[in-house]
């Protein structure tokens, strides 16, 4: 999926981060509000954090600063030219919660297309679609996987594309994939490098990637197929293709999806993210992280890559240290270039084996 084609960009947008905005829970509002180049945010629904800034709420002094307001109606005042309802957080559970509701229809009724991430796809819910008839407003469902024509194995075509490839992967999840992966597309793009991205998640493709899908709701045997055919298409017209990855190749509980994007995309370089003073994973705290070398050695054995640098949270020089290799945190002043000439430098160097001329 790639939301340009959708819209007349940037589109004026409210984003909705109920009770989740500056929590891990609302990582896709934060991504749409920060890095957007479909979306260009005017207001935050989020009831508890209403009346703050968002430079405080995210402690990023570069935050847009928009109102953050209780209400879809609060926002509809705020920012009367909006035109579309991006749905920034992912509940549990999956389902559209009920507080929801009159919000989305407000949002609708004023005239706003619907951008959901929701495991739940309003578009086949009869009331939304209705609704949707009624206002002349249109829903897209980012989470929809590819349909059956489009689905196949990885049968290696990658191999055979002229652009280098360089995969962002974790040691665990949220800890910054996306965020790397666009802030070294966007270096790129102002160095002059000619670059386009793939996403992984749904945050990826609201931000405004070049082709993209929600992988983990792509059937476990084709996973590798569709992220080959992602890439594939990025190339075609790009010199540098930079993959958002998703998981960890040690998660128990998603690997699949981590391995199956690894081989899809069968890299050139992988940079790879880690949270130093996490030592539990998000959500599953019966489970340690398995950190930075376990993660290294995985990544190394099953595919042809080599790890080129280590996008940290923390401080680079003592992760450097610890890890033995460079070390970039791409929040510091100058860190997304930084990353992006120690990659150019490894790319440069041969130091891969993924079998492209």
């Amino acid at each position: 999926m790639n939301l340009h084609d959708g819209f007349d960009t940037p589109v004026p947008t409210i984003v909705l981060a109920e009770e989740e905005f500056g929590d891990p829970g609302g990582k896709t509002a934060h991504g749409v509000l920060l890095h957007s180049e479909v979306f260009d945010a005017r207001a935050v629904v989020d009831s508890e954090s209403a009346g703050e800034h968002p430079a405080d709420v995210l402690e990023r002094a570069d935050a847009p600063d928009v109102p953050i307001v209780p209400s879809v109606a609060d926002a509809l005042e705020a920012a009367p030219e909006a035109e579309a309802l991006v749905i920034g957080v992912a509940p549990a559970g999956g389902e559209l919660p009920d507080a929801w509701v009159s919000d989305i229809e407000a949002a609708m009724a004023a005239g706003c297309d619907v951008v959901s991430g929701l495991h739940t796809f309003l578009s086949e819910d009869e009331h939304w679609s209705s609704l949707a008839d009624e206002h002349q407003v249109r829903i897209f469902d980012v989470r929809k996987p590819p349909g059956e024509d489009d689905l196949r194995v990885g049968d290696g075509a990658v191999d055979d594309v002229d652009a280098d490839v360089v995969l962002t992967l974790g040691t665990d999840c949220a800890v910054g994939k996306r965020t790397t992966t666009f802030e070294l597309y966007r270096a790129a793009k102002q160095s002059g490098l000619d670059a386009g991205w793939v996403a992984t998640g749904q945050t990826g493709i609201m931000v405004g990637a070049q082709a993209g899908v929600v992988v983990d709701r792509v059937p476990a045997d084709f996973v590798a197929g569709v992220v080959e055919d992602l890439v594939l298409s990025v190339a075609e017209a790009h010199d540098l293709v930079l993959v958002e990855g998703q998981a960890s190749l040690t998660h128990r509980g998603y690997s699949g999806v981590t391995l199956g994007v690894l081989h899809g995309a069968w890299p050139d370089a992988v940079v790879l993210v880690d949270d130093p003073d996490r030592t539990r994973r998000t959500h599953f705290e019966q489970f340690p992280v398995e950190g930075v070398a376990t993660e290294k050695a995985l990544i190394e054995e099953l595919s042809a890559a080599s790890v080129a640098a280590l996008s940290t949270w923390g401080d680079p020089s003592t992760e450097s240290d610890r890890h033995g290799l460079p070390a970039v945190n791409v929040y510091d002043e100058n860190g997304p270039e930084e990353l992006l000439r120690t990659v150019g430098k490894h790319l440069e160097a041969g130091e891969n084996a993924a079998g492209r001329e």
